[in-house]
């Protein structure tokens, strides 16, 4: 039998709620503000990250307000808090993702959560320079940087795959492969494989992730190789591999501390290939 509901605990609770949020709302807005060219973004909320909410997004274009709007997001609606728990202290951005034209507005969103969730929000001009428009992206708990790295000088988003978080192990000993977004016409394109160098330091990092894991004799080792095995079928190297992983198995290196729940071994090798070519890794 259930226990019943204390109605004085449920009032407290609630009182305790409405007091926090109207706090919130009747805190001091925080505002940044950054211009490049002849865009200006002005991004607004009250209260502390990441407890926001009232999040406000204007944006000018010569000095004309040609967007002024509440922050929503189909993933954390209007109660998105600014990304400064990723260490950022600015989360508002004007910057050129595309070859031509205006620069865009970029924000940086947290929805909440232990593991979740950097969103991306871009605010780009149509072809006319009359309408914005809103594009946003999940990035999950790797969160995204913007990096320049092309010769047209425009920036990409640099981040990992999300997907394979708890994918073979808990989330600690996941590793998460290198992840490169481009964006143009309104939408986010994977441009991952247009950066080998990038794909290989990465490769490299998390093979030594896994060598080290001799030390505790492969205990929770199938995570890192996972995120290694990704980045080297990118490169194209898929028979090298499929050979390792084998060597592996036999030698005992493959294993999850979530066994059995999670396959280690020869079992392991199948499911992470079926993975691999789910995720369009493995070709």
């Amino acid at each position: 039998m259930h226990s019943p509901i204390n109605l004085r605990w449920v009032a407290a609770i609630a009182v305790v709620v409405a007091s926090l949020f109207s706090s919130i709302s009747t805190a001091a807005a925080a505002t940044q503000t950054v211009t490049k060219e002849n865009v200006t973004a002005t991004f607004t909320y009250h209260g502390t990250a990441p407890l926001t909410q009232n999040s406000h997004l204007k944006i000018s274009l010569n000095g004309k307000v040609v967007y002024d709007q509440a922050v929503i997001s189909k993933w954390c609606g209007k109660v998105c808090s600014p990304n400064v728990i990723a260490g950022a202290r600015t989360v508002v951005h004007v910057v050129h993702l595309q070859k031509k034209g205006l620069p865009s507005v970029v924000l940086d969103l947290y929805s909440g959560g232990a593991h979740c969730c950097a969103i991306e929000q871009v605010y780009s001009f149509t072809s006319n320079s009359a309408a914005v428009q809103k594009t946003e992206h999940n990035f999950g708990d790797p969160g995204v940087h913007l990096v320049k790295l092309g010769a047209h000088g425009s920036f990409e988003l640099l981040s990992a795959d999300d997907t394979f978080a708890y994918a073979f192990t808990d989330y600690a000993a996941s590793g998460l492969p290198i992840e490169l977004l481009s964006f143009s016409h309104d939408a986010f394109h994977n441009v991952t494989r247009s950066f080998p160098n990038l794909i290989a330091k990465d490769a490299n990092q998390w093979m030594s992730a896994f060598r080290a894991q001799a030390s505790t004799h492969y205990q929770d080792s199938v995570g890192l190789v996972a995120a290694w095995a990704a980045d080297e079928d990118m490169l194209g190297h898929a028979a090298a591999v499929a050979s390792f992983l084998a060597n592996q198995a036999k030698a005992g290196h493959l294993n999850s501390a979530l066994s059995p729940f999670n396959p280690s071994g020869q079992k392991y090798v199948i499911a992470l290939q079926k993975f691999l070519r789910k995720h369009g890794y493995l070709q």
